[in-house]
């Protein structure tokens, strides 16, 4: 009798492949469990266990696998079929959800080793020289890896050699398997047992007496275990005794001390006591109510609540509800810059209840917290993270949050799968039979509208927390401060006034520019030469900090240039303007006032979040500069001016929502105003104040962009009225990728008639020296997306089948927004 498994591998093959095992192994294996696997012809892969069974492949035989990875599944049933649905919904292989979900260090990963054969004597005569070298060093060690003999041979490419040898019967191949995951282990130390009696601790402190130091380590080691009762670590012992590590070294050695070590996770909480949450004001109170009460019909339900409205504070007593309940609760947020002030807020109240999940944790951080979610720890009761937390294994989901759910971050574009965490949440909650709570101050134009369309329940908070008043905002007109000649820098004379007033005052300002970097262009003034990138099709971007000249696309950097590369001239000149100008020039108009920058170029360490936010919130620094990372929900509480520097280029975006991010981002750059006892005042740069999503951010009139936008999105034909499926076609070869969009949208038309846009350069059309071409198919409601998707996939495979196209890369990207 035969015995079979179907494993999901972590590579983008459409259908999943079969392995032949034993019954022992039949019985034992179970879906979710990891296996090793030979795929190809020498490669060995971890694979999930997805089903077994007793029907042999048709078209191939099937390979026995290599070995047996796991005790017990590290994937859940639950989670098999939320990776089946992304890999469907969104066009993508389970191979590739695998490969996003999975921390790195799951992924176990094969390195071949070379042995000696100890059967045959091979005649040094019948060797080449290089392959004497090999075996010769196979005499002194027992094995070697193919590192080691590119070492030994100087030389990359020591393939062949190996090749020879093994022909020659002088060597053999193993493939060794190795985890990549690593405990972390704390070093302790105790007093040996043989000094637990009295009289013979006596004689031991008297036989110290000449060496004062180990003597005092001795005392201290005393000291502390009476003190906490708890295992006594070496560092700590280290730091009290004020000795090193030699010393600690010394009595060990000595026997009076024995070491042991204890497995830890890396990710700690060493906070005091609980704090007990905050009681609610009458509106959020109402609010509350009003959320229970649409969770009874609705298992979704958008809150509209503006910002600094206490929205949190609503989450936390809905957290309490679920915990109650025995269940795991998932707080969504779209930037792990949000992470860093909500992670304490949550901690004071659910104590070491709380898992944090990013992209900035390490591997071995991250496999810690997905053990802690899979067995249902305590530590990992509530998991707060950016996109990638909703892929985690999820024993007993009560609750989803999504805060801030309209953030483009939410959704995933390269590599696949090409997600958006908030719709993914809303599918894991169904499986779970658990609520999904969406929160924001401007909501997505797609959750609003299934809100009022009655997909989904709808709370509205429309009053700041302490009755706050919004903040004031005020439009400047650039163009003709620059008539006047009211303007410095790039400061009007109205900016700097109130900035005066507030440092005055005490209070902190946040100044935002949504763009990094000195200048986005230099141009030389003799001739219009600008430095552009020579992979991409922009222009480089100056930074002062480096003195470089940086491409925001792929990396690509040079030094700053002193004069034109075209034609020598010295005079260069910058245009335009970025968060390092404005930090430049706010130091030359304010001295005194200390000042600060948080964009990409100044967080990107592991703590680099924290730093800057913990120094912004102690008040350590007075005017803080940069880009969107400061509109996502952060909370300060001592800032009374915002200044918005240019809000022209984001309205002027060539892109659908444009409109709709523009009145997302500054309203939500403006809610970081104000937001205790003073109202805040909001100033915003334009040369346009007469732009109707300007004059509608001014009055926070969320609802009269919804509907002008709407209007916008029918005529059109956009999101949410009908879905989008943009396809990219990339290439380094310009022709290939024209004719490869034009054959692939004539197929289209012939299926989807007048719905098929493109295909169409974008504005940036070569990214990394590939040329980039896109289409757009529009899907209207009644139309069904899966027999949609499914004309998509055949055509895909069509022009994947002609010779001439098979090199041209295809990107499927679902609800492109």
């Amino acid at each position: 009798m035969f015995y079979f498994i179907d494993v999901i591998l972590p590579i983008p093959l459409e259908k999943c492949f079969t392995y032949q095992v034993t019954q022992a192994e039949f019985d034992f294996l179970k879906p979710g469990m990891r296996v090793a696997v030979p795929f190809g012809k020498s490669k060995i892969y971890t694979a999930i266990v997805q089903h077994s069974h007793r029907i042999a492949p048709e078209i191939y035989e099937a390979k026995d696998i290599h070995q047996i990875l796991d005790d017990v599944p590290i994937v859940t049933q639950m989670q098999l079929q939320h990776w089946q649905w992304i890999a469907s919904y969104y066009m993508c292989t389970l191979g590739e959800v695998m490969r996003s979900a999975l921390p790195s260090a799951f992924v176990l990963e094969s390195e071949t080793i070379i042995l000696k054969n100890k059967d045959l004597v091979i005649g040094d005569e019948t060797l080449k020289d290089d392959e004497f070298l090999v075996y010769e060093a196979l005499h002194h060690q027992s094995s070697l890896k193919i590192q080691d003999v590119a070492n030994i041979l100087d030389k990359k490419n020591v393939l062949p050699v190996i090749k020879r040898l093994i022909d020659k019967n002088a060597v053999s191949v193993e493939e060794e398997i190795f985890e990549k995951y690593k405990p972390k282990l704390v070093r302790y130390v105790k007093l040996s047992s043989k000094y637990s009696s009295e009289a013979a601790l006596k004689d031991l402190l008297e036989d110290l007496n000449r060496a004062p130091k180990q003597r005092q380590v001795v005392m201290t080691l005393f000291s502390i275990s009476a003190q906490t009762k708890k295992p006594v670590k070496v560092t700590e012992l280290v730091e009290e005794s004020d000795a090193n590590t030699a010393i600690i070294k010394a009595l060990i050695d000595k026997d009076v001390l024995e070491e042991y070590h204890i497995q830890t996770d890396r990710i700690l909480y060493d906070g005091d006591e609980n704090e007990d949450s905050k009681r609610l004001n009458e509106h959020q109170d109402n609010t509350l109510k009003d959320i229970k009460e649409t969770f009874k019909d609705q298992n979704v339900t958008l809150l509209h609540g503006v910002t600094s409205s206490g929205k949190t504070e609503i989450y936390v007593k809905l957290i309490e509800d679920t915990l109650q309940e025995g269940k795991q609760v998932l707080y969504l947020l779209p930037e792990i810059a949000l992470t860093t002030q909500l992670v304490s807020r949550l901690q004071m109240y659910f104590g070491e209840k709380v898992a944090v999940f990013h992209s900035k944790y390490s591997s071995h951080e991250r496999v810690e917290v997905w053990n802690n979610v899979l067995y249902n720890s305590p530590k990992a009761q509530i998991v707060l993270g950016a996109r990638s937390s909703v892929l985690l294994p999820f024993q007993k989901l009560g609750l989803i949050i999504v805060d801030e759910e309209h953030e483009t971050s939410f959704k995933q574009f390269d590599p696949a799968p090409r997600y958006h965490a908030r719709d993914t949440a809303i599918v894991l909650a169904n499986l779970f039979n658990a609520k999904t709570l969406l929160g924001s101050a401007t909501p997505s134009l797609e959750s609003y509208y299934n809100a009022k369309q009655g997909k989904y329940g709808f709370v509205e908070l429309n009053h700041r927390f302490n009755n706050v008043l919004m903040p004031d905002i005020e439009l400047v007109d650039i163009q003709d401060k620059h008539k006047r000649k009211r303007m410095t820098g790039h400061f009007s004379d109205r900016l700097i006034e109130e900035m005066t007033e507030t440092l005055k005052e005490g209070h902190q300002i946040i100044l935002f520019q949504n763009r990094r970097g000195f200048s986005p262009i230099v141009e030389c003034n003799t001739c219009g030469h600008s430095p552009q990138c020579s992979n991409c099709d922009v222009s480089l971007t100056f930074h002062q900090f480096k003195n470089q000249l940086r491409c925001h696309y792929c990396g690509y950097h040079m030094a700053m240039q002193t004069k034109c590369m075209a034609c020598s001239s010295l005079e260069l000149d910058s245009k335009g303007f970025g968060t390092e100008q404005v930090e430049e020039e706010v130091k030359t108009l304010f001295p005194e006032a200390k000042v600060a920058r948080m964009d990409l170029d100044t967080t990107r360490g592991k703590y680099g979040y924290d730093k800057i936010i913990n120094a912004f919130e102690q008040e350590e620094v007075d005017i803080l500069v940069g880009t969107q990372m400061l509109t996502k929900g952060l909370d300060f509480r001592n800032v009374r001016l915002v200044g918005i520097m240019n809000a022209d280029n984001m309205l002027n975006f060539p892109d659908f929502r444009a409109h709709e991010r523009s009145f997302q981002l500054m309203v939500q750059v403006s809610g970081r105003a104000g937001r205790t006892d003073v109202r805040g005042k909001v100033l915003i740069q334009t040369y346009n104040p007469y732009h109707q999503i300007l004059k509608q951010v001014s009055t926070n009139n969320f609802i009269q962009m919804y509907e002008e936008q709407m209007n916008d999105r029918h005529n059109y034909k956009y999101p949410p009225i009908y879905r989008l499926i943009k396809i990219t076609f990339k290439h380094k070869d310009f022709q290939k990728v024209n004719l490869g969009a034009d054959w692939y949208a004539k197929s289209l038309r012939q299926v989807f008639k007048h719905n098929v846009l493109g295909p169409e350069f974008p504005p940036i059309s070569r990214i990394r020296n590939q040329f980039h071409k896109n289409i757009l198919v529009k899907i209207p409601s009644k139309q069904s997306l899966s027999k949609t998707k499914e004309a998509i996939v055949k055509i895909n495979n069509s022009f994947l089948s002609v010779k001439d196209f098979r090199s041209v890369r295809v990107v499927l990207n679902v609800d492109n927004y």
